[in-house]
């Protein structure tokens, strides 16, 4: 009986601790991005991913203690927190990347219409109109 008191404590006590530190995170990433007035705050991105890749790391190393120590509670609750922390971390490092990939993709298409443009002003057609820089976004 005490060993399952222990078990389902340390399970709610331990997923309690990991969620309340990443609201708490969320919640000073918010304040920071606030500050700025909704701009870019410098590392955020990189904040992001090593908390979330932390704490996966850390559910994943708990559960194997618990399952050591015979708490499948517990080592269950661990698994499952580290699967969402490391899901979320698949999902938001996928979103950036995609955000990155169009940025890149948007600067060479600029790049390439800015030389068009001065290629054809050393040819001396001057009837081709300048190059539009088109702003999506933060660079």
């Amino acid at each position: 009986m005490l060993k399952w008191v222990l078990d389902l404590g340390l399970a709610v006590l331990l997923s309690g601790v990991e969620v309340a530190a990443l609201v708490a995170f969320w919640f000073v990433e918010g304040i920071k991005k606030w500050a700025v007035k909704g701009g870019q705050v410098p590392g955020g991105t990189s904040r992001f991913f090593l908390v979330l890749s932390v704490g996966a790391t850390s559910s994943a190393l708990i559960s194997y203690g618990f399952s050591w120590a015979d708490l499948p509670v517990a080592c269950a609750s661990q698994v499952v927190l580290a699967a969402l922390l490391t899901l979320l971390l698949i999902l938001s490092a996928g979103t950036e990347c995609g955000k990155r990939i169009s940025r890149y993709r948007l600067r060479r298409r600029l790049r390439r219409e800015r030389r068009r443009w001065h290629e054809s002003q050393r040819e001396g057609r001057l009837h081709a109109s300048a190059p539009v820089r088109r702003c999506w976004g933060q660079w």
